[in-house]
């Protein structure tokens, strides 16, 4: 059975390919609109399956809360589900997801991801006001977009091992699509205007790096790739005589989806009495000797020459528990 931030996941992608599929159709008189759109959608849903994922597959920690007002007035100290208009739960957003990824669950994201998203969300929201016949709206909008799919893939292999490659995962530069040295002689109106100064604002805050899987921007080349057919063996066992199982990389992130930066962070947020000091690193270095509860991987599979990393189930927070003093 599918779990379920594999299944947001799924749904992610799916976003994300109809979002490549309107960009790089011949013609579409909404294409960079859409696509910004629906890129988002992606984005957000990529961020709450990797919230699902660290949180043990529960779906209600991506839900948004609210105090209400009681009787006397005052807000209620008990949290409540919050529900829009229909009656059903409303969930966290793009950048609460973000921020709760960094900040809660402590994963590492570069910085040039949020002024992507920040950019691609601009575009998004001022898409209505978009005439889109300017040649330099339509260049930035590639640019952007471009990126955002180069971060997506990168981010997509770290968190759920999936190799995007195989969907072709990318945008066609303007002039494979269409005449890319002609465009029609319409000046740009205010928010078109606005939209480019404040995406040009975020590029010159910003230092690209081009050894970096993460950009705000992004020049477009194109380069063939041969889709890798290795895989990642494990035996989830001490024992000799243990009958062995393969896991896919995708059932090994399920399976153990905490980094050691997610641990700590898991653990701070959830006990009173918790440091980072010689007896926190005596349990967790006993514990990975069990393969229940933590395992060693290369951190690029398809590359024997790669750095190990150990990776953890989140059970092992049970052993935890019987060492320190939850928060209330």
């Amino acid at each position: 059975m599918k779990s379920r931030s594999r299944a947001l996941f799924d749904k992610s992608i799916a976003s994300g390919l109809s979002a490549i599929e309107v960009y790089n159709k011949p013609h579409f008189a909404y294409r960079e609109e859409t696509f910004s759109v629906l890129l988002v959608n992606s984005w957000e849903l990529l961020l709450k399956a990797r919230i699902v994922q660290l949180e043990r597959n529960r779906i209600s920690s991506i839900f948004e809360y609210e105090r209400r007002k009681n009787s006397n007035g005052e807000l209620s100290t008990k949290l409540y589900r919050k529900r829009n208009r229909s009656g059903n739960v409303i969930t966290v957003g793009l950048f609460k997801s973000y921020d709760l990824l960094s900040s809660k669950y402590g994963d590492s994201i570069d910085t040039r991801v949020r002024s992507n998203l920040e950019a691609l969300v601009e575009i998004r929201d001022n898409s209505i006001h978009f005439f889109n016949k300017d040649l330099d709206l339509k260049k930035k909008v590639m640019e952007i977009g471009a990126a955002s799919l180069k971060n997506y893939a990168a981010l997509s292999k770290r968190w759920f091992a999936a190799d995007l490659s195989i969907y072709n995962f990318f945008i066609m530069p303007l002039a494979f699509v269409r005449d890319f040295h002609t465009a029609e002689c319409v000046s740009l109106n205010s928010e078109e205007r606005k939209t480019l100064q404040y995406i040009d604002s975020l590029q010159e805050s910003t230092t690209e790096d081009p050894a970096s899987d993460y950009s705000l921007s992004l020049e477009v080349d194109f380069r063939i790739r041969k889709k890798s057919t290795t895989g990642a063996e494990v035996r989830i066992s001490n024992s000799p005589n243990a009958v062995p199982i393969q896991l896919s990389e995708e059932d090994v992130m399920d399976k153990y989806p905490w980094d050691y930066g997610n641990l700590c962070a898991y653990l701070k947020n959830r006990y009173i009495d918790f440091l980072q000091n010689p007896k926190y690193h005596r349990i967790r270095k006993a514990l990975e000797d069990d393969k229940r509860y933590c395992l060693e991987r290369l951190l690029d599979p398809t590359n024997p020459k790669s750095s190990i990393k150990r990776f953890y189930n989140p059970n092992i927070i049970r052993e935890f528990d019987k060492n320190y003093t939850k928060k209330a």
